[in-house]
Parts: C-alpha cells; structure tokens; sequence
C-alpha cells in the first residue's frame, strides 16, 4: 500500500491519526542523514512559504487599495531603481555560502566564524560608504523625471528614494545570518525569518489602512522598517543560541580570507548584474515606455505565475548545500536521484501552470476586484512561459553553484543582459510590442538556465568531463 493511502486511511479516526503522525515522522527520518535534513528543510520550506504566498497575495490587493494602482507602481519601480545598488555586496554572500558550507563540512568550526567575521565586516564598510555616498548624491536627482511622474511628487519620491536605500543596505548585512542558516542546510529558518518579516509589514500595511490615509512615505516606512526590525532580532536570537560558535567578532576579522571570498565571489557577482539587469530594469523600462500603471500589471502577473517559482524554489533550496556536500564525498548517484525528482516536480508544476493560465482573469478578478487593473491575456501568456522556462533550469543552476563551477555561467552572464535589453527595445521600439516584451526578452536572455546549465550538468554527472566544464 502506498504511503498517500495509508496516510488518506488513517486520517479518519484518532489511533489512525496517531499512527499517521508516526508514519510521516519514519518517512522524514529515513535515508541518508544529507536526505533526511533535506525532507525536513522542505516540510517545513512548505509550510513557511505557504504563508508566505498566502500574506504575498494579500499584500497586492491591500496596497493598491491604500495607494491606487499609479503609485503602487511607483513604489515597485523606485524600488527597482534601489534594487541596482545591491550590487555592491560584488558577490560575497554566494562566496560565504559555499566556503562556509566547506568549512563546517570539514569540521573547522574556527575557520567558518572567520568567514562569518570577515563577511560581516566587509559588508559593512561597503554598504556604510554606498550610503554616505547616495545620501549626497541623492539631493540632485529628480525623480520625477526618472520615474515619469508629476513634478508635485518630487520631493515626497526623494524622501522615499532615501528610506528605500537606507533599507537595501542594511538589509543586505543583516541577511548574512540567511545565508548562514541555508549554508549549513537550514533553509526553512532562513525563509521563516522572511515570513515573519513579510508577516510584520503586513500588520503595518493593515495598521496604516485603518488608521491613516493613502500615504507613499508611510508605506515606505512599514515595508522597509518591519523587515529590518525582524532580521536584527534573528541575528541576536541565532548567535546567542544555536549559532553561537559562529557568532561574528571583531577579533577574528580576517581581510586575508576576502580573497577567497572574492576570487568566488567575483563571478557569483557578474551573474547577479546579470539577474540585475534583467529584473530589475523591467520595472523602470516599462514605466518609461507605458507608464507606472503598467508596472503593477506586469508585477501582479509576475507574482501570480511566481507562485510557481516560490512553491519550487522550497523544495529546491537544501539542494545547493547538499549537492555541496554529495559532489565532495562522490556521491554522484544521490545527485542523479535528486535531479530525477526535480525533473518530476518540475512536470507537475508544468500542468499546474497550465490551469493557472485558464483561470488566469478570472483569479485577478477574484483577488483584486473587478476593474481594479486591465491584464492582457499575452501578458499573462509570455509570464507562464518565462517561469517554466526559469524553473526548468533552476536545478541545473542551484547544483552548479553549489560545486562552485561557475565559469561558463559566468561567461554567459556578460552577453545575457546586452541581450536582454537589445531584445525588449526591438520588441517595443520597432515591433510596437506591449509590455510582455519584457518576459519575451527574459526568455530569450536566459540561454543559460534552458541550455547551457543542463548541458554542463550532463558533462559533469554523466560523462565525468573535467576542463572548462568543472571550472
């Protein structure tokens, strides 16, 4: 009898609940202790951003209510905009992730809290400078131009600019703690740090709905400051308790282990200019070409066929450690077994997208009130592709990253963003496309992820090749 029937037989009487609690519990604890950590780290991903997808799609619709779809869109474009500077981590936390996964691996609990050590510092006087230096440079931008609004708004949008960034910094040094948590194959306290943060800005928004006025600057304030709020208790939580043998001091700051920090880094670096570029200009082309009530169209249909990604990304997630850790002991059948199960998840959210895109209008009617923003159907169509496409290569990416065989994604991520953004500028400019331009482009641009990432996952794992392939 299957494990489904069992668990579907026994859910009808108490003993039988009993023997099901059991039943899950021996299935959990069962196999190889890397498998057994990562069934428990997907249990507990899918619980985790279930919440996460439920309080994402609450957020949508509460916000527009608040703003109106026009400066919805505005504050996803400025936050675009923002979204470029968090460039200057060039890297690191992709470089930590792997040397830190290493180092435990080995058992130097020493080295790793001096990785931990250095990152944190290093991060910090990047950020700190990136700050200073956009606090003055922040005066002579008009971004009412910029973000093709009214001249009324400039000063409110500049204040808001500053908060956004001051927000992107500091996030960005206090996460290392999430990279620590997934590098030791915890994901799913990673991402419950995420909820609870999502969760804050949630009762925020709900606060500042009943309370108050629509009102940019207010909102800016309760999406930037519940997150920072939570991540800065995670930090003390974690490295007063479990995490403590790795808890970051000024003593065992180590300049001399950024190179190997960077010499990784450096290419986990290009690759995010590339993710960069492709994601977060969409926001600030479509704006400038079709206006910022098109950038919340193009965001709800990315967040709604994003669920698709969310919902692979918990099962996906223990993997980069754990094929860490399967390549360095030469377990290459583990590895095989586990990309056999992605490629079978990968088909059922196959089918399931399909029935999203049948439902498609009637879901953004249902979730955000009829009228509320026009979505074309093609826009809906070319996100479906865009994320089958995306899902489709994310195994292939995560195992490649976590070997740290970074090469040829490194080369394919300097043609990616030039392709990008000469295709989505033929597509609107001498096409006249609308803005599924974008997801077109994106498809286009992500040769890497559909084509070269499975190829050089087969030379490795199957053929065992060497060279360029393994680099």
């Amino acid at each position: 009898m299957s494990l489904i029937m069992k668990i579907a037989q026994g859910l009808f009487n108490r003993e039988g609940r009993s023997r099901v609690v059991t039943l899950i519990l021996e299935q959990l604890n069962k196999g190889q202790e890397r498998s057994v950590k990562a069934k428990k780290n997907i249990l507990g991903g899918i619980l985790i951003r279930g919440m996460s997808i439920i309080i994402s799609l609450v957020f949508v619709p509460l916000t527009i209510d608040y703003i109106n779809p026009t400066r919805y869109g505005i504050w996803l474009t400025l936050s675009s905009i923002v979204g470029w500077f968090t460039f200057f981590d060039i890297g690191l936390s992709g470089g930590l992730r792997n040397k830190f996964a290493e180092a435990v691996a080995a058992g130097n609990d020493r080295e790793a809290r001096v990785y931990v050590s250095t990152i944190y510092a290093i991060l910090g006087i990047i950020f700190l400078g990136v700050w200073l230096v956009f606090l003055v440079v922040n005066q002579f931008l008009d971004w009412a131009t910029i973000l093709n609004v009214s001249a009324e708004m400039r000063s409110e949008v500049s204040i808001l600019a500053l908060i956004v960034f001051t927000y992107f910094c500091l996030q960005f040094v206090l996460r290392v703690i999430t990279t620590i948590l997934t590098a030791n194959q915890q994901p799913a306290k990673g991402s419950l740090i995420d909820m609870v943060g999502q969760a804050v800005s949630l009762l925020f928004v709900v606060i500042l709905v009943q309370t108050t006025e629509g009102s940019l600057l207010k909102l800016g304030i309760a999406l930037c400051l519940s997150p920072i709020l939570v991540l800065l208790g995670a930090n003390l939580f974690f490295f007063s308790r479990e995490y403590k043998n790795y808890r970051p001091t000024f003593s065992l700051v180590d300049f001399s282990k950024a190179k190997d920090l960077f010499n990784l880094g450096l290419k986990f670096f290009v690759v995010k200019v590339a993710y960069i570029v492709q994601f977060q200009t969409a926001n600030i082309i479509i704006a400038q070409h079709f206006g910022t009530v098109e950038v919340t169209s193009y965001n709800i249909v990315y967040k709604y066929f994003g669920i698709l990604n969310m919902v692979f990304i918990i099962f996906l997630t223990p993997f980069w450690s754990a094929s860490t850790e399967a390549y360095f002991n030469g377990d290459i059948n583990w590895i095989k077994r586990a990309i056999k199960q992605y490629n079978l998840l990968n088909l059922l959210l196959f089918l399931g997208s399909i029935i999203m895109l049948v439902f498609s209008q009637r879901i953004y009617e249902l979730w955000l009130g009829e009228g509320t923003v026009d979505i074309n159907f093609m826009l809906s169509l070319w996100g479906f592709f865009f994320f089958n496409v995306t899902i489709f290569g994310l195994k292939y990416v995560n195992f490649l990253n976590g070997i740290s065989a970074l090469k040829i994604q490194f080369i394919a991520s300097a043609f990616s963003p030039i392709l990008f953004l000469v295709t989505a500028m033929l597509l609107i400019r001498y096409f006249n496309l609308g803005v599924y331009s974008l997801f077109v482009a994106s498809v286009v641009a992500n040769f890497n992820g559909y084509f070269l990432a499975p190829l050089q996952y087969y030379q490795i794992v199957h053929r065992n090749k060497k060279g360029i392939w393994i680099k």
